[in-house]
Formats: structure tokens, sequence, C-alpha cells
């Protein structure tokens, strides 16, 4: 049977009515349904707020470096160290290194351009973060939904979204349903507040559909690698923020290493590689391997023990991709929409704000008794905010990297140190990019092979003790999540021409080649492995490949990540 015959011999699916219902939720999300439940209590209104989570719990999907600016979360709840929010560790200090093979330079603090200055900065785990707005979100009145995969968006007769449904459960990996079916609910209200993070899979949907990107640049990626790892007091230098540049990308590889020391001995660290990387042979989980045993980072590791692993797509086009933000019947907020500052290497601030202005525009639209237009006040309270002036001051970040990295940061140095000291606040000129990363990619015989060591257990390890650390989980009798359009692409088109790339911008190990029976190729995807990162939704050369959401609940579960 189809979805749809499923859906019409076991339907019709209950329908929960709500004035707001949030997809997604991470800090966007849930500071979207916190703001709008502070706004109804100090007016004396009842606002209904749902969100729905994929993953186990919120945070559970939350992986990010991170330092924390606290600028919103401060407007958000000035009281937040008095409620106990785990922004523990303040930076102590910051050191910019451009690395080559086996050797290090420090840029001189007065020279670090502004946006990588991070006094009165937090270094923190986004993902407690998040755990600790859901329980502030829960005691204002808001309901969540965790293990509930939004799956579908639902639209009205005159087009205008009404709300989503969320996956059915209880499918066989034939798609036919099993003893334990159950189907999804439709989930309804006066307006839908899309919060799933980079490339969401209906935030996708909606940009198509209702053209939110006319007339944007195309939005530019980025694939970040990242683990946690205890180390020796001796070692442990808490709140040290550590940024590279260089080595062990090469000058047309937009990319750079993180390296965060939280309070308890911990170490957070990773790579950050753009997705518009033109050698197919690249494989970013090894790059961040090699990057891992230079000797200005394996000194920070040194003696420790890795406890943590995870990889996510980031959204890197700033302020020139960002879409429409708003829709008939709902908006985008945080990374769905691209509201990460990429030059900063923050978004979690820029979430935050951009769920507080979508809740305020949904606020007065329901005070108002109006349902399902278009809430262009935040369109409008957006291109006012401290928010849109930050983006504008970054705007031609990424495209300057495209350029190559030489380029990319003397005028980085130029936009973000020399302009603030001539007392221009933005550059005086705007740089376009055009192109989709994926298509940026060289066939494979065009560009040198790249030869990655072998793990040595220790400091380096390979994919798939990597997922196992983090916790990943997929019921496995379901329909795979990861889809393709044409069967027969990976290996006609992707394995002939670019050496079969999926199985190397894979994180998790979740795409390889084999050879069948009758000594030809085929594509094995091992979809239990996902760590929903999105980079083969992004970075496949033919688009061929479709991430679907999988069983609400299932995917990683990260612990202090």
């Amino acid at each position: 049977m189809t979805p749809q015959e499923i859906l019409q011999q076991h339907g019709p699916r209950e329908a929960m009515e709500y004035d707001i219902v949030v997809v997604g939720a991470g800090p966007a999300g849930l500071s979207t349904a916190i703001r709008l439940k502070q706004l109804a209590s100090a007016r004396g209104a009842e606002v209904s707020v749902v969100v729905l989570e994929k993953g186990s719990e919120p945070g559970a999907h939350i992986l990010s470096g991170a330092v924390m600016d606290p600028r919103a979360i401060t407007e958000l709840f000035p009281d937040w160290k008095e409620r106990g929010a785990p922004l523990l560790q303040p930076v102590t200090g910051d050191e910019v290194l451009f690395l080559s093979e086996d050797g290090a330079s420090r840029t001189p603090p007065w020279l670090v351009p502004d946006c990588l200055h991070n006094e009165g900065n937090y270094v923190i785990s986004l993902g407690a973060v998040t755990k600790w707005l859901a329980e502030q979100a829960e005691a204002l009145g808001v309901e969540i939904f965790p293990g509930f995969a939004a799956a579908e968006v639902l639209y009205g007769d005159d087009g205008r979204v009404r709300g989503v449904a969320t996956g059915q459960v209880g499918l066989g990996k034939d798609g036919q349903p099993t003893a334990g079916f159950q189907l999804g609910m439709e989930l309804v209200g006066r307006y839908t507040i899309f919060a799933e993070g980079a490339r969401g899979h209906l935030g996708r949907q909606l940009i198509a559909r209702f053209g939110l990107d006319d007339g944007r640049d195309p939005q530019a990626y980025a694939i970040g690698i990242k683990e946690l790892w205890e180390v020796p007091a001796a070692t442990a230098r808490p709140g040290l923020v550590v940024h590279t540049a260089g080595w062990p990308m090469d000058e047309h590889t937009y990319g750079g290493g993180f390296l965060y020391h939280l309070e308890g001995g911990r170490v957070t660290l990773g790579l950050v590689v753009g997705l518009d990387y033109q050698n197919p042979w690249l494989s970013p989980f090894d790059e961040m391997q090699r990057w891992k045993t230079h000797p200005a980072i394996r000194v920070h590791l040194e003696g420790g023990k890795r406890i943590g692993y995870g990889a996510r797509a980031i959204t890197a086009g700033g302020l020139l991709s960002l879409p429409k933000l708003v829709f008939p019947g709902g908006a985008l907020v945080g990374c769905d929409a691209g509201m990460l500052n990429a030059s900063r290497i923050k978004g979690s601030h820029a979430a935050i704000k951009s769920g507080m202005l979508a809740a305020e525009a949904a606020f007065d639209a329901l005070q108002g008794g109006r349902s399902g237009d278009e809430l262009s006040a935040y369109t409008a309270e957006f291109e006012r905010s401290w928010l849109r002036e930050e983006l504008d001051r970054s705007r031609n970040f990424k495209q300057w990297f495209k350029q190559g990295n030489t380029i990319g940061a003397v005028m980085t140095g130029v936009e973000q140190w020399l302009l603030p000291r001539l007392g221009i606040k933005s550059p005086p000129w705007t740089i376009h990019r055009h192109g989709p990363d994926h298509a940026r990619m060289h066939a494979a015989g065009q560009v040198p092979p790249i030869r990655y060591p072998k793990p040595d257990g220790v400091l380096t390890f390979d994919r798939l003790s990597s997922v196992f650390i983090s916790n990943t989980n997929h019921e496995e009798n379901q329909p795979a999540h990861l889809t393709l359009k044409d069967a027969s692409v990976p290996v006609s088109i992707n394995l002939e021409r670019y050496a079969g790339p999926e199985s190397r911008y894979c994180p998790a190990g979740v795409y390889e080649f084999v050879k069948g029976d009758d000594g030809g190729d085929r594509l094995v995807i091992n979809a239990q492995n996902c760590v929903h990162c999105k980079t083969c939704d992004i970075k496949d050369p033919t688009q061929n490949i479709v991430w679907v959401t999988p069983e609400g609940g299932g995917g990683p579960n990260y612990a202090g990540m």
C-alpha cells in the first residue's frame, strides 16, 4: 500500500489543536515557546503552545561547539544565573592559530578580528542548555512531545500552512504496517513555527513551495565533526578558547578547527569543513582525525580519554542566503532559516533571538484574532534588530573564502578588524556567491587522491567506534530514512565519475560500496548508523539522496555535547 492508501485504510488521524505549533525543541523552538508564554502571562492571556521534538528528549540531537554569547538568553531570562542556567564556564582566554603541517603561528591578541574575541562569553554544552530551556518552557505550561518527528506539513485548501503531522510508527522495512502500527497525529495551529535546525526536512520543502529563497544567494553549508574529551587536571585550562585555520585544509577548502576547555576537566573540540569542497577524495571525518595529531592540538589531549562524538551540518551563508522568514501560516527560525553567524562561529544566541522575535509577532497576531496569514511583523522586527545588524557586519564572510583561504583571511581582517577601527560598522561593499555547494565537486580523475593514516585508537579513531559513543540507535524494522530518487545513480554516476564520495563525506559510515555476487558494484545504506547530520542531503553531487524523518526517538543520544 502507498502512504495515502495506508492513511485511507487506518485513518483518520487524531488531530490536536493549539494556538502555536513549534517543530523542534532546540534553542530557537524552545525560545519561541517560552517567549509566547511569557507574553501571555504578562498580558493575562491564554495561549496554547506545543513543541514537537524528534529526539528521545530535548537536547538528545543537539550538537554545537559551543561558545555562547549570553546577549539573547539574558533578554529571554534576565535572571538566568539565579535560575541555574548551565552557563558555568566564562571564557578566560582566546588563541587564534594558523597551522602549517608541523608548526603554528599565533595571531597577536591586538590583531585578532573582532568576530573572534570572546570576552564575556561562555563555554557551554548546548545540549545541557537546551535541556534547561525545556525545563523552563514546561514550567510555563508549554507542552513538549519528545520522540515525535514532524514528518509532513499540513496545508489548508487555500494553500496556507495549518500544522504538521507526525510520522507513522510501526511500518516495516517494506513500508507496510506491522502488528505494532500506529497512525501519526495531526498537530494543527493558528501558526506553525519551524525550528528544525540546519537543512530542516520540512523547512527545505517550505522554502521550495513558497519560493522563500527567490533572489537570495544559495545557502552555504559546512559540516562540523565534534568530540568530547576528559583530560587530566594538569592539562585542563578551563575557559580557554582556541580557533585554528590552515592545515589540514588546502588553499581552496574552507574550514577550521575549534578547541574549548569546559569546566570539570572536559575539552570539546572539532573541525568544520565547508561542503563546497572540490576534491571528492576528501573525508571531513578523517581530516578531523588528522587535525588532532598536530602538536598544537595534541598537547591539549595528552593523557585524556574521548567520551563523546557527533557531527552536524551547519548553515554558513549568512545574511545574503537568508530566505524570506514568513509564509502564510508560519515562519522559520534559527538554523532552519540560516541565522548562524559563521564569522563568529556562533548560532545559539541568534537562534534564541529569532525565536523571541517570531513569538512576539505571533502573540500580537493571536491577540488581534488573526490566523494563518503572514507574520510580517517578525520580518520587520528582525530588520530592526541587533541580530540583523550583526549578520550584516559579516555578510561577506563566506563569499570571500570562495576565492581562497588567503583572500578570505585577509578580507575578514579588513572587514572585522580594520573597518571598525575606522568607525565603519558594516562593509560598504557586498560580495555575492553563485551556485550550490554540491555543484563544486570535481571528477575524481581531475584531482589527486588523499591518503589518510590508519587510526591509532588512542588519539585518532575510526567511524564505527565513533558512532558507538554517539549512542545512535534506530528501530531496524522501519523504512530507510535515507532515500534515493534513482537507485542506479550511486553506481552509474557517483561511483563512476566521483569515486563514490558518499563513503567519505558521511561521518557515520552509512554509505559503502560493495561487490555483489555478480561482481558488480552496489551501494549499501547502513541507515541505523545515521547521526542525522544531513551532509548527504546537501553534498550528494547528483542531489539523488533525500533525508526524511525516521521514527521519532531514533538517531543519536548525545550526552554532554
